[in-house]
């Protein structure tokens, strides 16, 4: 007797999401660089007032451990040693008058300083 068996693949979760209007800025930065081989970069490192730190850069290399998520041809890396960390995060970028720039909504983070770049 012949029997199939279905496996159900759940989704995987991405490390990192971006919002739209970060995709369009980094997609704008990135076409300021000139470039293809370019990728946001996103890490957790030790320091900052609260334990651990934010960094975001252009990178042209991916490791072998890295994570590379793809939005809308815009890649984002992520080293191993951050993922879990920043897994769940949403980047997004804001143009207004008031916070102008790019905001990292991270749940995993506990506590947070006053200047919103270092958290626990």
């Amino acid at each position: 007797m012949e029997q199939l068996v279905k496996i159900k693949r759940s989704k995987r979760e991405r490390a990192v999401t971006l919002t739209p209007n970060a995709v369009n800025k980094i997609r704008q930065l990135l076409g300021a660089e000139d470039d293809p081989s370019l990728a946001l970069r996103m890490a957790v490192r030790a320091g900052g007032c609260s334990g651990f730190s934010y960094e975001m850069y252009f990178d042209s290399e991916v490791d072998s451990g890295d994570t590379l998520e793809n939005f809308d041809g815009v890649g984002v890396v992520v080293d191993n040693q951050s993922v879990n960390l920043l897994r769940g995060s949403v980047l997004d970028y804001n143009d207004g008058l008031m916070d102008a720039g790019f905001a990292i909504n991270n749940p995993n983070v506990s506590r947070s300083c006053g200047c919103g770049n270092s958290f626990s």
